[in-house]
């Protein structure tokens, strides 16, 4: 899983600030992959990002959440097989899930000028 977060200027251009991913199948740590069932909620963690950005009127944030992030890191095609080896892939459908029982949240603190 990887979330970007974009300044979007108010004539639609976007620039990326930064970004974090997690291979989900390492989401319990690296020495075991643990992968997923079809239909199931996880718990993901990511690692904060660390940046600064001053967003000036007209501007808006977005924020990306994805299944892979690539050529900027190693491809990922959802077959939960070697990616460096393999020529299929699988469509990922990724879903937030945002209720009493599985709240989701992304933190942005902010600094007033």
């Amino acid at each position: 899983m990887t979330i970007k977060l974009i300044d979007v200027y108010p004539d639609g251009r976007a620039f990326n600030l930064d970004e974090t991913i997690q291979r989900v199948r390492y989401r319990k740590g690296y020495q075991k992959e643990v992968f997923m069932d079809e239909g199931g909620i996880y718990k993901v963690d990511l690692t904060p990002m660390a940046t600064s950005n001053y967003f000036k009127k007209g501007h808006r944030v977005r924020i990306e959440v994805s299944s892979s992030n690539f050529p900027r890191f190693s491809r990922n095609l959802n077959t939960g097989g070697n990616n460096y080896d393999e020529s299929n892939s699988i469509i990922a459908t990724n879903r937030i899930h945002h209720s009493i029982n599985h709240p989701s949240s992304i933190s942005l603190p902010f600094v007033e000028k």
